[in-house]
């Protein structure tokens, strides 16, 4: 039976629990929040969300496409250094 339902939509949320400054850090993008964490973890979350979805375009696919595999296949190429 075919749902009437569209796709969830999917989001990669980043959370970082490190931050010893005071600052409030949010940074929004496409299929991503970051929140919280030092500058650098911070910083890190988000250039990895950026990678990510930069390698999820060259693909042509959508977040909620991704089986689990491909997600952790991109991801982990999106976090290397």
């Amino acid at each position: 039976m075919k749902s009437n339902h569209p796709k969830p939509d999917s989001l990669l949320l980043g959370l970082g629990l490190d931050n010893k400054d005071g600052h409030k850090r949010l940074t929004k993008g496409d299929n991503f929040v970051m929140v919280g964490g030092s500058e650098e973890t911070h910083e890190r979350m988000t250039e990895t969300a950026i990678k990510f979805n930069e390698k999820l375009a060259k693909k042509g696919k959508n977040l909620h496409d991704l089986s689990p595999e491909e997600f952790r296949d991109l991801m982990q190429e999106a976090s290397d250094r």
